[in-house]
């Protein structure tokens, strides 16, 4: 999917003028982080299956140190079926989560001026329904399941409050994973 000039203006636009105002780690102190993105679900196996729809989270960073952080988080993600671009022979199946998410991460940063890549990784539950239809699983569970979170992203600015992020939950009780192309945004809670 490409991104028009007009979204991609607006998008800098909005980068920027957050970067002189939010502050997160890789620094010391407390902040909270919201984020906001693309949800997607797919299956463990090799078919071009997916689910789409809207991903958020809100957390609470702990930044011990300029490198490690603690991130205690909650969210939600709900996708529904994508069928543009599937293959018509598997338009039938489906691939869905609409779910709360509940856990904690830990976060390590390399702390390099204006541009700062990051890992994170975690436990967590999911509360909600996940369907998982592909032409060799049928599995549809409701209620708690447990999840692990992985997140690759870079902290952006002076003062790396604005990032950018692929985030992912990985249950491993069902036969599909859930993510995120996710834009967040962090601010101090004292300054």
């Amino acid at each position: 999917m490409l991104l028009s000039s007009r979204k991609v203006f607006i998008a800098t636009i909005v980068t920027v003028f957050f970067l002189n105002i939010t502050k997160a780690q890789p620094r010391k102190g407390e902040f909270i982080q919201a984020s906001i993105g693309l949800g997607m679900s797919a299956p463990d196996e090799n078919y071009d299956i997916i689910g789409t729809g809207i991903y958020a989270q809100a957390e609470y960073v702990m930044g011990l140190t300029k490198w490690f952080g603690v991130r205690p988080y909650i969210g939600f993600i709900s996708t529904a079926p994508h069928p543009d671009g599937a293959d018509p022979n598997l338009s039938q199946y489906q691939v869905t989560s609409k779910a709360f998410l509940i856990g904690g991460k830990a976060r390590i940063a390399a702390p390099i001026p204006y541009v700062a890549p990051y890992l994170e990784l975690g436990i967590g539950t999911s509360i909600g329904k996940f369907v998982t239809y592909t032409p060799t699983i049928l599995n549809e569970k409701k209620g708690l399941v447990l999840h692990i979170p992985v997140t690759l992203g870079l902290a952006l600015g002076r003062d790396h409050g604005v990032e950018i992020a692929f985030t992912y939950y990985i249950p491993p009780s069902l036969d599909q994973y859930s993510g995120a192309a996710a834009f967040g945004l962090s601010f101090p809670i004292n300054r």
